[in-house]
């Protein structure tokens, strides 16, 4: 099973399969067996957000056994929350834990980022 990190700008954490795009995290749940899926909001200007990966997981009722919304877009996180929240499986956990956005400083040369372990809020 893989895990999916969903963002155009930071690097994906270790064991995680970067897709920077929703069309390749779309492609990735019809593809893939998914047990994680870590998902950014906004996705780049004039592109599909966060919001249609979710949209594609409640209609096809897809989801991975872990969810964790990292967005540092408050109306973008509260927005894929409440449609996850409503439709998601019981046994399937959401976590909320926004990342903010990457600088300069913040990503090793190995291109790496430097952010805490995930809690469940």
């Amino acid at each position: 099973m893989k895990k999916v990190f969903l963002d155009d700008k930071r690097p994906a954490p270790k064991g995680f399969l970067l897709v920077k795009s929703a069309k390749q995290c779309i492609k990735a749940l019809k593809e893939e067996k998914i047990s994680v899926i870590s998902l950014d909001y906004n996705l780049g200007r004039r592109k599909a957000t966060g919001y249609k990966v979710v949209e594609y997981m409640v209609r096809k009722k897809l989801f991975p056994k872990k969810i964790i919304i990292h967005s540092n877009s408050e109306r973008g996180r509260l927005k894929m929350f409440h449609l996850l929240i409503r439709h998601k499986p019981e046994r399937v956990p959401l976590y909320i834990r926004p990342l903010p956005t990457p600088r300069r400083r913040d990503v090793q040369p190995s291109g790496k980022q430097l952010w805490p372990g995930l809690r469940k809020i």
